[in-house]
């Protein structure tokens, strides 16, 4: 793989994690239709470093929050901090991070059905399928009122929803962002705190994936060669997802996910059509 293939790969990760297009759709499609001739070998590796890039990403744009809310976390569990405030609600620290681990246990669920997702990603009709519900969920997004829930009084079933809607975002093509702020929303959740809830739980999500993933990387093997490229791909896709966090964060209020919609459903046609000519 050139150095710059694994760029562009890397700026296609970075922009599309975070805004509500799916970066796998886009990923897919881009290797699908080109023939990118190391989709059949040694793509898990590089999609792995991809995705830990954006990572790196989500953890740079929210250093603060994940800091407090670890060591907060971290005093409760050795005493030094009581697990509850004045009141004997939870700290709020404390209910962020139960929120995001509830919200991730239904992608274990997921676990079984992986090798057949995986298939899904040499199938661009089907991912231009999904970019159409993409853009559905973000038509749908555009129209739901705003709530008031944050941190301090989303509840665990709300952070379940989200965390099943991310579960099923696992298909190519289906946004993952998209999925989890318009379950968030639809919950009652304030934007700005779906997002940075969305944000925040793609960090263990992505973490497991990219741990199975590498496993099955390792025992397939790879081609060594490549390796400088796929590190300048990771560090593409890292740059480019910060960039992308601090856009969404920064516009927020003025975000029209109608925008997002039309642009999915865009995006889906243009594939449909280059899938039968390529």
């Amino acid at each position: 793989m050139s150095i710059l293939l694994a760029a562009l790969l890397g700026l296609v990760q970075g922009v599309t994690e975070f805004l509500p297009v799916s970066s796998s759709g886009h990923l897919s499609i881009i290797q699908n239709i080109f023939n990118v001739d190391y989709v059949e070998t040694d793509h898990l590796l590089f999609d792995v470093l991809l995705h830990i890039g954006t990572v790196i990403s989500v953890i740079f744009a929210y250093k603060k929050e994940l800091k407090i809310m670890l060591t907060d976390c971290a005093d409760v569990l050795t005493g030094k901090t009581a697990a509850t405030e004045d009141g004997g609600r939870l700290r709020p620290t404390v209910r962020d991070l139960i929120l995001i681990l509830t919200a991730t246990v239904p992608l274990l669920f997921v676990l079984p059905f992986s090798g057949r997702i995986e298939e899904l990603f040499y199938n661009t009709p089907f991912i231009s399928f999904a970019l159409i519900i993409t853009g559905c969920l973000l038509f749908a997004c555009g129209k739901l009122t705003e709530g008031r829930k944050n941190f301090r009084t989303a509840t665990v079933v709300d952070a379940f929803l989200v965390g099943i809607s991310q579960a099923i975002a696992v298909i190519p093509g289906l946004s993952r962002s998209a999925s989890t702020i318009t379950v968030g929303i639809a919950c009652g959740f304030k934007k700005s705190y779906a997002v940075q809830f969305s944000f925040l739980l793609s960090i263990p999500a992505v973490l497991g994936s990219a741990f199975i993933t590498l496993i099955k990387a390792l025992a397939n093997g790879f081609e060594w060669a490549n390796l400088p490229a796929y590190i300048i791909g990771m560090a593409v896709s890292t740059v480019a997802g910060f960039f992308s966090i601090q856009l969404l964060r920064k516009n927020i209020k003025m975000t029209n996910f109608n925008s997002f919609a039309y642009y999915c459903w865009g995006i889906a046609v243009i594939s449909l059509i280059l899938s039968f000519i390529f």
